[in-house]
């Protein structure tokens, strides 16, 4: 674990060794910045700094632990004037047009094909969702961010932008162990929910997250017993929901943070609307246009893949993804729902659902369950008569698979695609 001395956005921004600024035309450079993992996030800070000011490039960053194949198509998909390597060498590409002038940041995402798509930040969008989260959360001036999540990816980049606009900057945690925990010294913490489960199973796991004043656990959907347990343990969890087009978590414990506003479409999508919002797909004009409507006040609203609603309370309510709905013998089935029902079963402490191919069905609804208990796991029969009793019985698991731990991408997130393959 690394730790660094507070240092404010301006200061930063006067380190830059490259300048430029709105006024020098329409066209604003990008860099990307290969970073090795978490361990590296400090490398980004000051890239970062500079291009919230305006004071440098826009930025572009890469997980340089990616297949040099898939690096490769980035690079050839978004374009960066120049390529800034692990050790800080600097090789400067040619035929870059740059990007938009008030892109500060572009983070690389991929869609069903496995596309790169280029999720286009501005620096007002990144500090309003940034000033937003401190406020929520009652961050003081000068209260330090611990990083553990990839800043190649939203929510890791995202603890770096808090860091930057509350004057600090964040200590490093490449293993997010207890005890790196523990040492930090640090009042908040961004994880997603399996880091959550395996630092509740740590000795001395509680311990070190109930010494944070706020706990953020997003990037999928975070199991009711985890949660159940954090907080009868004391730990000040609060579980996010958003994604990079806007600019990371923009609902907080199913309340919108503010200037945003998050509705239910006529076809079951959520639709988000504020100041959170990116800018555009890169280079992408039809994509960009595919997920933006007109709200009713004629506003700006990107539609999202998630179906969900608004209940009575207000509070935001996700039932699951749009594209990852089973169908099974003509029913369709929200794995999400199914999830959130078979994480309060006895016995069960994280689980997945997915989809399997099934002749006979079409998908057959799949549980991946990691017990609490390997000696005693939970069967099928069980978890069957627990969601049977919460939502129709076409919804309950036709097939369990136990596993130690549930695959989980660089992101964080399970790995669905694997997770849908059948086991022989």
């Amino acid at each position: 674990m690394t730790m660094s001395k507070p240092a404010s956005l301006p200061g930063l921004a006067a380190r830059a060794g490259f300048t430029w600024r709105a006024g020098d035309g329409e066209r604003r450079p990008l860099h990307a910045v290969l970073l090795r993992g978490v361990a590296d996030a400090e490398r980004l800070i000051d890239p970062l700094s500079r291009a919230l000011d305006g004071s440098g490039p826009a930025v572009l960053p890469v997980d340089a632990a990616l297949p040099a194949a898939r690096i490769s198509q980035l690079l050839d998909a978004f374009q960066p004037d120049a390529v800034i390597g692990p050790d800080g060498e600097a090789r400067t590409r040619s035929g870059s047009s740059g990007v938009a002038a008030d892109t500060a940041v572009i983070i690389g995402t991929s869609g069903s094909t496995g596309e790169p798509k280029g999720v286009e930040l501005s620096a007002a969008a990144l500090t309003h969702s940034a000033r937003a989260s401190l406020a929520r959360v009652g961050a003081r001036p000068g209260e330090q961010w611990l990083v553990c999540l990839p800043v190649s990816h939203v929510a890791g980049l995202q603890v770096l932008v808090r860091s930057l606009v509350g004057g600090t900057r964040p200590a490093v945690a490449a293993d997010a162990s207890a005890g790196a925990l523990a040492a930090s010294g640090c009042a908040h913490l961004s994880i997603v929910p399996t880091q959550l489960v395996r630092l509740l199973g740590e000795p001395g796991g509680r311990e070190a997250l109930a010494g944070f004043s706020s706990v953020l656990v997003g990037g999928a959907a975070a199991g009711a017993a985890a949660l159940e347990e954090a907080r009868a343990a004391g730990i000040a969890v609060v579980t996010t929901y958003g994604m990079s087009e806007t600019c990371g978590g923009c609902v907080y414990d199913g309340v919108p943070l503010d200037g945003v506003a998050v509705r239910e479409g006529g076809d079951g999508r959520l639709r988000i609307s504020g100041p959170v919002l990116m800018s555009r797909y890169h280079e992408r004009p039809d994509l960009t246009a595919a997920a933006f409507e007109h709200g009713p006040d004629g506003g700006r609203e990107f539609v999202t893949s998630d179906l969900g609603y608004v209940d009575g309370g207000g509070r935001v309510v996700i039932r699951g993804r749009a594209d990852d709905v089973i169908i099974t013998g003509g029913h369709k089935v929200v794995p999400g729902e199914v999830s959130a029902v078979l994480s309060t079963c006895p016995g069960v402490r994280e689980v997945v659902v997915v989809g399997r191919p099934d002749r006979e069905w079409g998908e057959r609804v799949t549980a991946v369950v990691v017990p609490a208990d390997p000696a005693d796991p939970p069967g099928l029969e069980l978890l069957r008569m627990h969601v049977s009793a919460r939502l129709p019985r076409y919804a309950c698991p036709s097939e369990v698979v136990l596993t130690e731990a549930i695959p989980v991408l660089p992101s964080g997130k399970p790995d669905l695609a694997s997770l849908k393959v059948a086991r022989t």
